[in-house]
């Protein structure tokens, strides 16, 4: 996985590498989402598709940073977006299915 593919402009493209941008993708995807529903709602709302964009870049970029690059900053500085998105997906499931919730 870490074979150059090419070499654009002076940076070297790897599959690991694609591995990341494709998270910062989503990562970064995820805001224009937000702010589409927002614009068609007029005002401001977070779907539930923000969530999921949120955990896919998070794990996307961790698999990067584990795996690629092997970076103890890009682990913790993606592990814990990752685990808030995914408790805020859960609320928010929670919350539009509330019978469906696992019994106390």
């Amino acid at each position: 996985m870490n074979e150059v593919i090419a070499n654009v402009f002076g940076v070297v493209v790897t599959p690991w590498k694609l591995v990341g941008y494709l998270g910062a993708l989503m990562f970064t995807g995820r805001w224009f989402v937000q702010m589409i529903y927002s614009r068609v709602y007029r005002r401001s709302i977070v779907p539930r598709l923000f969530w999921y964009m949120s955990i896919a870049g998070s794990l996307l970029l961790l698999s990067y940073f584990i795996f690629g690059k092997n970076d103890s900053v890009g682990i913790i500085s993606n592990l814990f977006p990752t685990l808030v998105a995914s408790y805020n997906l859960y609320l928010d499931y929670r919350r539009r299915h509330p019978g469906e919730a696992a019994p106390a």
